[in-house]
């Protein structure tokens, strides 16, 4: 029954991938690039604080590139010039 669900596609959702966060002037940086027709959107999460005081900022880009790597390395600089840019009020709704 494998190689026939290989053939035809398979139903199984995807893995949830636990992304390592980085910590920039207080806030923590999570890429998660969408893989889009061989390419990586740029993608990914702000946050600030914990439990119920966690706030959470989720973006994406019209940026793609060629691989996944690029992409996370691309997001995170984004995510530095924003949170520079415009600190606490990226919250703001």
């Amino acid at each position: 029954m494998g190689w026939f669900s290989r053939l035809f596609g398979s139903k199984e959702s995807p893995q949830e991938v636990i992304v390592e966060p980085i910590e920039y002037k207080g806030y923590l940086i999570y890429a998660e690039p969408i893989a889009e027709g061989g390419q990586y959107r740029i993608a990914g999460r702000i946050t600030q604080g914990e439990g119920e005081s966690m706030k959470t900022h989720r973006f994406i880009r019209s940026d793609l590139l060629g691989n996944q790597d690029d992409a996370n390395e691309l997001m995170l600089k984004k995510a530095q010039m924003l949170i520079d840019q415009m600190g606490e009020t990226i919250f703001n709704k």
